[in-house]
């Protein structure tokens, strides 16, 4: 630490201004020139850095590296000459310039063993001349061996000369061989090496001393590249059977240091002057680079056809143009898509296919391109052939040269018509949407309104009721009030549950025959509190002759008491409400008419949409929860029938008519028991009541108590047991949402004992559609009664039982 630190310290050096005597042009000469140095010492590995960044491919990238490192140590050098003119720190300059004596011959050292590799490497140029050398010591070791055959044929007698010839041939020969850019290796007859060139020392890795005498497989080894399997040496083949024989296609060289080149060429048999194989010479060169060009070439073909093949076959329409708008390549899709042949509209512009009203907007396209800019995705509208347009997907890329010079366009077309098809229908649901939810939040308002109204009244009456002291007439009044308001909460309530219903078409209708006038009778009844309430005038017309329907009589009777309310809620007190039934020749006409506020005209078309309200200042003031028309209509069309409103508009009243089939054949005499046929008598019986809700259970059984029975409570399942084993009950009524043990359950295992076989099991509770009845019964419930059940419809399934 103290060795670097003292690097820093200049205290026992004067800075370099103060060395000698420096005149200011002397000293900023020298300071200039060193930063001139280092500023070009600096540039230098910039750019080999950036050359061998482009250039991956090259060798002995290290020595690049370290070279770029020796200049930048350089620099440094003369960096820290012209900062000791300020700052002497002459340790830390000795210590810098070390390292760049170290870098400068650990380059040096770097360089010795790659100038002989670098030496060796040829151009193109060389390998040509090689080769045609080679070509030329090939005709002329034929030319040799012709002449020499041809001495030895015409000179048997001057064998000594000839063999002075002979030797004189083959060390001519030997000196082409060595020569020549291909390697070389020649053999006996017994397959032996007897001779390599340089270039086949090179590419085998084998000495001429090492591979002389050794058997040629051993020294030339090679494989197929594909399979790494041996392949049959051609020199073998030529010495057996005295040919000519080339390498195999796609072989590899073995070194004998491993390493692996791709060859090519041939191998011959060399005879003597009586025509015998006496050896062979076999030449090969290395063809490393040129495979990997082919094998390059032929991936880019490859790519080149796969990528059209894809342009031609793809479902989107590609078009190639030149910069100036001329179509040059059109698909299959293209065609497709605009109804043109490639033939019609390959050299035509591409105005062919844009409108007029476009032409601008491929002038921009072209000109971003040509700045540089990206143009993306974008929706527009091009022509068919029909002349009819079309709405596409467009996607421009430019084509550039092997420079990067921008030559061309290409486009991509999509048909997008389904697509903007889809938009416009997603926006038509959305906006539908935000009315349905606006209606929602308006229907969830007004029912939260129409709830607190009855409750308050109710409130009310239960205080009156605790202050009235025994005043008996204070209570009636108390309680008719609550018993209006509870009859209003049932009644929204109800409407709810059946419009549920019928949006899932859950409601059966029970039809018989019916008279209409008894069910317009009940409908006056079921509103008898508003029309007395808002002193309304009711007129009923009715024909002389009964009108008789098949229909559900309870259901339509809904339908005319919510027209009839309808009415009354939007008349001004005192109003006057006319119900008149008009029969024609298969139909019977009921219109309800009233001198109220009257409709809108343009709410007339809606009044019948579920959760609609009229937009005026009375809308509150009125309530409702805008179902009640609504379930009216839905059942008189499940009636075979229809129901239409007028009005001449606001302040004029209104009118709804309700158009039923007519029952043609002559009515059957029926019965119908009356509530005076049961009353409220009963028997007395021992009761057990259970509900979760203790308010809900004593109140009940107080009740129960007071006409005559004896009442057990229980608030949870395996109570309501326990209390059936224990007290053996006449009838429980018994709410299915239990803790503990649900009313399913209980129910269930009470029937399974011997005791509880024989006891009224009657379901009470809040649920109230079709699969719980179906589960109550499944179970063994005798009956199903929803809260808040009527205690006269209590009584009545009491005295029913007839089991």
């Amino acid at each position: 630490m103290n060795f670097i630190t003292s690097l820093f310290d200049t205290s026992d050096f004067p800075a370099r201004w103060n060395c000698g005597r420096w005149t200011s042009a002397h000293g900023w000469l020298h300071i200039l020139s060193d930063l001139g140095v280092w500023s070009a010492y600096l540039a230098i590995p910039l750019v080999l850095l950036f050359f061998l960044v482009r250039r991956s491919d090259l060798p002995f990238r290290k020595i690049f590296f370290l070279f770029g490192a020796f200049i930048l140590a350089c620099g440094t050098t003369h960096l820290m000459e012209a900062i000791i003119f300020w700052w002497p720190a002459y340790r830390l300059a000795g210590v810098i310039k070390l390292c760049t004596a170290i870098v400068s011959w650990t380059t040096v050292v770097a360089l010795v063993p790659i100038v002989p590799k670098v030496l060796a490497m040829r151009s193109p140029e060389e390998l040509e001349g090689e080769i045609s050398a080679r070509k030329q010591a090939e005709e002329s070791l034929h030319r040799a061996n012709m002449e020499l055959e041809r001495r030895v044929q015409e000179r048997t007698t001057e064998l000594t000369q000839a063999v002075a010839d002979l030797q004189r041939e083959r060390e001519l020969l030997h000196i082409t061989l060595a020569s020549i850019g291909d390697g070389v290796i020649v053999t006996n007859a017994e397959g032996q090496v007897t001779f390599l060139n340089s270039k086949a020392e090179s590419l085998t890795e084998w000495t001429t001393t090492e591979a002389t005498g050794m058997p040629l497989s051993s020294v030339f080894r090679i494989v197929n590249e594909e399979s790494r399997q041996p392949v049959d040496n051609p020199a073998t083949k030529a010495l057996r059977e005295g040919v000519v024989v080339g390498v195999a296609n796609h072989t590899v060289l073995i070194g004998k240091n491993s390493s692996e080149r791709a060859i090519d060429d041939s191998a011959a048999p060399i005879r003597n002057g009586q025509g015998q194989v006496v050896g062979c010479v076999l030449v090969f060169r290395d063809i490393t680079e040129r495979r990997l060009a082919e094998q390059q070439k032929n991936e880019r073909l490859a790519t080149a056809g796969l990528l059209a093949s894809i342009v031609e076959f793809s479902d989107d329409a590609i078009i190639r143009t030149s910069l100036n708008g001329t179509i040059q390549s059109w698909n299959h899709a293209a065609q497709r898509l605009f109804g043109y042949t490639a033939s019609e509209s390959v050299g035509q512009n591409t105005s062919l296919i844009v409108p007029a009203d476009r032409r601008e907007e491929q002038q921009q396209i072209v000109a971003r391109l040509m700045s540089g800019e990206h143009v993306n995705h974008f929706d527009t509208v091009r022509l068919r052939k029909d002349g009819s347009s079309i709405d596409v997907a467009v996607t421009i890329s430019p084509i550039k040269d092997e420079q990067q010079q921008i030559i061309g366009i290409s486009k991509i077309a999509r048909d997008i018509a389904e697509e903007k098809e889809a938009e416009h229908r997603i926006y038509g649901l959305m906006t539908e949407l935000k009315e349905a939810d606006r209606r929602k939040d308006e229907f969830l308002a007004t029912l939260a309104h129409e709830l607190r109204n009855p409750l308050a009244p109710i409130r009310n009456s239960l205080e009156i009721m605790k202050r009235a002291n025994g005043s008996s007439q204070i209570i009636e009044q108390a309680r008719s009030t609550m018993e209006r308001q509870l009859g209003q909460m049932v009644r929204l309530v109800d409407d709810l549950l059946d419009i549920s219903r019928i949006t899932r078409n859950k409601v059966e209708l029970r039809r018989q025959r019916v008279e209409l006038a008894s069910i317009t009778h009940h409908a006056i009844e079921m509103c008898r509190p508003l029309i007395e309430g808002g002193n309304h005038e009711i007129v009923v017309k009715m024909p002389d002759q009964p009108v008789y329907l098949h229909a559900d009589s309870v259901r339509l009777a809904q339908v005319f008491s919510n027209l009839l309310n309808n009415a009354c809620k939007f008349s001004n007190a005192k109003g006057r409400i006319e119900l008149t039934v008009i029969p024609r020749d298969t139909d019977v006409l009921v219109s309800v008419k009233d001198n109220g506020i009257g409709i809108p005209p343009e709410m007339l078309p809606r009044v019948f949409e579920m959760f609609t309200q009229l937009n005026s200042s009375l809308e509150r003031t009125h309530g409702g929860l805008g179902i009640g028309l609504t379930l009216a209509e839905r059942l008189v069309e499940m009636h075979g029938g229809s129901v239409v409103a007028r009005s001449e508009g606001a302040g004029k009243g209104s009118e709804f008519e309700v158009c039923l089939p007519l029952l043609l054949e002559e009515p059957q005499p029926t019965s119908q028991a009356s509530l005076a046929d049961w009353g409220h008598k009963t028997q007395a019986r021992k009761i057990l009541v259970v509900d979760d809700n203790r308010d809900s259970a004593a109140s009940l059984a107080m009740l129960l108590k007071l006409i005559g029975n004896e009442t057990i409570t229980a608030y949870d399942g395996e109570e309501a047991v326990e209390q059936a084993e224990l007290n053996k009950p006449d009838v429980i009524l018994l709410d299915l949402g239990l803790p503990k043990r649900n009313g399913y359950d209980a129910c269930r295992l009470i029937r399974q004992q011997s005791w509880g076989r024989d006891i009224l099991l009657i379901a009470l509770t809040g649920w109230g559609q079709e699969e719980d009845r179906r589960k109550s019964k499944e179970a063994g419930f005798d009956g199903h009664l929803v809260k808040p059940v009527s205690f006269e419809a209590l009584i009545k399934l009491l005295n029913d039982d007839r089991r």
